[in-house]
């Protein structure tokens, strides 16, 4: 990647087409389907989504731009790989700022933000019913999202999104058991003390599901998969 080409990643807008390769490609790696290290071969992408080179090119330079791919000189693009020190700060990282935004909700936070996380609260429990782990996961992760967005700022909805992607390839290349997701009660734990105005309680429950996960991941170990990604992109598997 040129310095030339990096400084265009600002202004770099996916058309339709290159959108569907981005989100489907995100939402894999937020339900944990794509495993870190895994190679985005653009022969396989360009016949599994119907386009030329140049679409699925752009749409990982902006996956890449994002953190969830990382684009190697003569080999090809790759699910990015977290190492366990970028795993300590990307929890470190999360800690800090969504404390920050909870204490911040318990302030000021709209009826219809409320309402858009206890709706969130709903899908994760109707995914638990089902026992559909792919959702539970996805869900789990994006509950970090939804809070970032009751603050109406786009940068720092961003900033989080970025961090709990990173945090589903950590947690599918280090996490041991299932106590590596979101634990079942405690996002509902979190909208409670943040409904009733209580910072330090909304400061404690955040601080405490983030450490519960961190602590479930074994740095000094990794997973690896070999996935079918057209398979795993086209919703067969």
């Amino acid at each position: 990647m040129t310095n030339a080409t990096d400084q265009k990643l600002d202004t770099l807008r996916a058309d339709p087409d290159e959108q569907i390769i981005v989100d489907r490609i995100y939402s894999a790696v937020m339900e944990q389907k794509l495993a870190p290290r895994t190679k985005l071969s653009e022969q396989t992408l360009c016949e599994t989504f119907g386009v030329g080179r140049m679409r699925v090119r752009r749409a990982l330079l902006l996956l890449s731009s994002q953190g969830i791919v990382e684009l190697r000189s003569n080999r090809g693009a790759f699910i990015a790989c977290p190492s366990p020190d970028e795993a300590r700060e990307v929890f470190e990282a999360r800690l800090m700022i969504e404390t920050g935004i909870v204490r911040e909700l318990t302030r000021e936070i709209s009826t219809a933000g409320v309402d858009a996380l206890r709706s969130h609260i709903k899908e994760e429990d109707d995914a638990r019913a089902r026992n559909n782990q792919t959702e539970i996961i996805r869900l789990s992760g994006e509950f970090h999202v939804e809070l970032a967005k009751c603050h109406n700022n786009s940068v720092l909805t961003r900033v989080v999104r970025e961090l709990v992607t990173r945090s589903s390839l950590i947690v599918a290349l280090f996490g041991t058991n299932k106590d590596s997701s979101c634990p079942d009660d405690e996002h509902a734990s979190i909208i409670d003390a943040i409904v009733s105005g209580d910072p330090q309680s909304a400061e404690d429950n955040i601080q405490h599901h983030l450490l519960h996960v961190k602590n479930s991941l074994d740095l000094k170990q990794s997973q690896n998969v070999e996935p079918d990604l057209a398979k795993i992109l086209t919703g067969r598997m």
